[in-house]
């Protein structure tokens, strides 16, 4: 009885060691599974934020290429105003060099004619305080070069 015993004691330990070896080896497949699983997700997470990551990009490009464009539109604009600025002040110069110019002719003349110093007609800004009350639509002054001679010998 005793062998009997003893191989029954056996065979339900090799029983009970096989049926620990296939508890074992589920749990392990189960834990294969579940890491499977828990990897496959965060895969999917990752190309969600990655995609997610994408279209920010993308929208972000197309706001900064609006706001390029709209720049330009400010830059072409403040270009052309500033092209209109430089003429009108080539025009102004210009401008400022003849009035310069017949005011130091007329102011010759003035001093040829009545006696006057030129530099008395002048005010501290080089104009004169007559011809700073004068209409601006007024004609010019223009004096003859027979007149200017006759003026000159007569004071002689």
């Amino acid at each position: 009885m005793m062998a009997c015993a003893s191989v029954v004691s056996s065979g339900s330990s090799q029983v009970a060691n096989s049926g620990s070896e296939q508890d074992v080896q589920a749990l392990i497949n189960q834990r294969k599974l579940k890491r499977m699983l828990s990897n496959r997700e965060s895969a999917r997470r990752s190309r969600m934020r990655k995609q997610k990551h994408m279209n920010d990009l993308k929208a972000q490009v197309s706001q900064l290429q609006k706001e390029n464009s709209q720049i330009l539109i400010a830059l072409n604009i403040t270009t052309q105003h500033y092209a209109g600025v430089e003429a009108e002040n080539s025009l102004l110069r210009t401008q400022l060099t003849e009035l310069s110019s017949r005011l130091e002719s007329l102011s010759e003349l003035a001093y040829f004619m009545g006696g006057s110093s030129c530099n008395s007609l002048q005010t501290p800004d080089g104009f004169t305080a007559a011809w700073g009350s004068m209409v601006v639509n007024q004609l010019p002054i223009v004096a003859s070069a027979d007149r200017f001679q006759d003026c000159c010998y007569a004071n002689l």
